[in-house]
């Protein structure tokens, strides 16, 4: 009779197992056909124009005559954006996490997480209309400049989209940190700040890299809230507070224009292999990153 549901158990477990096994094939699966489309129509238009001209190329005009495709300014526009909404939102996201779990009670724990939530469900074109309608003015205001839009105003918006990201794969990262670390700190006479940026935040840095490189992810995939606060500007931003425009906006922007499989278009799909290959650099970063912070964790 105990047979019966070790076998039953058995089976199930094989069946979830196959179903894990299928669903990981299948998101393999997904992303090399992605990958494919994104390359088979991207990579003509280098028989037009080269590697080279193209990413370096400071001059956008696809409906010329000839047309003249040079990504540069777009991809500055990327990094320069990321690069503003990354040095508000980590050391904030950080600090919100390590707040959450070790200072506040559970009380006001239980009230700001699902704030955070619902920072993280609000609509980025949402987001786009409130740096459109309060922060750009602010901006133009406090800067004296001739319009708000611009790379500062699109990368503080931006920041508000990393940030719920990076507080709650931080929070779980600096909760998972075991009792005994912060015991045997306190043990030693030290304060609940030097324990934790002395103890916790080392011990939770994995999970605290991951979520920054997650959040580095999500900035530059990001795109209409960038498309509507970043000023559009096709030329190479010199400030942070000049008008600017990035490489998902444009591509936004102009696809729907672009006759299909045309130069345009295929330039636009190049653009995105630009970004994919961005985002595959990221990753890869990340890793060595994480591998290199468990080596280093696990001789302590």
């Amino acid at each position: 009779m105990g047979t019966v549901p070790i076998f039953r158990k058995r089976l199930w477990e094989r069946i979830v197992e196959a179903l894990i096994h299928f669903s990981g094939w299948i998101t393999l699966i997904i992303l090399g056909l992605i990958t494919v489309m994104l390359f088979r129509e991207g990579l003509p238009i280098f028989s037009y124009t080269n590697p080279l001209s193209f990413i370096f190329g400071t001059t956008w005009l696809p409906v010329s005559s000839p047309p003249q495709f040079g990504i540069l300014p777009f991809i500055v526009g990327s990094l320069v954006v990321t690069f503003v909404a990354l040095l508000i939102a980590i050391p904030l996201g950080v600090g919100a996490a390590a707040f959450l779990s070790e200072i506040a009670s559970s009380g006001l724990r239980e009230l700001l997480k699902p704030i955070i939530e619902i920072l993280a469900g609000i609509p980025s074109i949402v987001l786009g209309f409130i740096g459109f309608i309060l922060l750009a003015p602010v901006v133009q205001s406090i800067f004296h400049l001739s319009t708000g839009l611009n790379g500062l105003t699109a990368g503080i918006m931006l920041s508000l989209i990393c940030l719920p990201t990076i507080i709650s794969i931080s929070e779980d990262a600096i909760s998972a940190v075991p009792k005994e670390y912060k015991e045997a700190s306190y043990a030693l006479g030290a304060t609940k700040w030097q324990t934790i940026r002395k103890v916790i935040l080392p011990a939770s840095s994995p999970g605290i890299v991951a979520s920054i490189m997650l959040g580095i992810g999500r900035a530059i995939g990001e795109t209409m809230t960038v498309l509507m606060v970043s000023g559009g500007r096709l030329s190479i931003p010199t400030n942070i507070t000049d008008p600017m425009s990035v490489l998902t906006a444009r591509i936004a922007i102009e696809i729907n224009n672009a006759s299909f499989r045309g130069l345009q278009f295929q330039a636009l799909f190049a653009m995105g292999i630009v970004l994919f290959l961005i985002t595959l650099v990221v990753n890869i970063i990340s890793d060595l990153v994480l591998e290199k912070q468990k080596r280093r964790l696990g001789q302590l």
